[in-house]
């Protein structure tokens, strides 16, 4: 299903889109407030956690105009980092961040299948941009994230997920919806491991249920002086 997504073409899609909250939401600006409430929970479980990741430095990935930057990210660490593809968004960053904005690092206009970033990052948040990746290249994607972690560095997901069970296509924009399995089956091949997992709620009906994944490298892949922080 994935071999559907055509970057060139979705690269096209969001180049028409307006730098605006309600554009980069596809029209649900309305539930951003709700949303970041959900992602603040999760992130402070992992905060709680007995390994829990670093505050220092978080990567936001697809960031469109800064929205998760902005108003949680840089609630809780040092410095963000972004990645975008589209430059208009990119442009309209540090505008929208505002006050913050010199918490900005390092703005990276790419894709995520060329990204290749540096080891420092306590947080790897992914929100609404996965499902832009081909299946073989989110696999290489996210072993790329997970070499890029500190020590009890930590990825987030947080995507729609089907109820039918399969992988649906959407032409429009040249993405993908996976279900639970596919992306079980795409964490492993990655060598990542859920350390939590929770559905965001007091979403409006009608929409694709929204989840949200905690990973970590598994045990057999990190350094002998890592292996007991991922003992859980």
């Amino acid at each position: 299903m994935s071999k559907r997504i055509n970057y060139e073409k979705a690269l096209e899609y969001w180049s028409e889109i307006p730098a605006t909250l309600d554009g980069v939401l596809g029209g649900f600006g309305f539930i951003s407030d709700i949303d970041i409430i959900g992602s603040t929970q999760f992130l402070q479980s992992l905060f709680s956690m007995e390994n829990s990741p670093g505050r220092e430095v978080a990567l936001d990935c697809g960031a469109g105009i800064g929205r998760i930057t902005k108003l949680l990210l840089l609630q809780h660490f040092i410095e963000v980092d972004v990645i975008e593809s589209d430059k208009k968004f990119l442009n309209e960053i540090l505008n929208y961040v505002g006050e913050k904005s010199s918490n900005v690092g390092k703005l990276y206009h790419t894709s995520l299948q060329d990204f290749q970033p540096e080891r420092k990052y306590d947080v790897i948040w992914n929100q609404w941009v996965l499902g832009y990746l081909k299946d073989e290249d989110l696999v290489s994607y996210l072993l790329t994230c997970r070499n890029a972690l500190t020590e009890n560095g930590v990825i987030v997901i947080k995507e729609n997920i089907t109820s039918s069970g399969k992988t649906e296509a959407d032409d429009a924009d040249s993405s993908v919806t996976r279900c639970l399995k596919q992306y079980t089956k795409i964490f492993k091949q990655a060598k990542l491991k859920r350390i939590k997992q929770c559905k965001q709620t007091n979403f409006p009906n009608g929409i694709y249920p929204v989840y949200m994944f905690a990973l970590v490298p598994t045990k057999e892949h990190v350094s002998e002086n890592n292996q007991k922080n991922y003992l859980l």
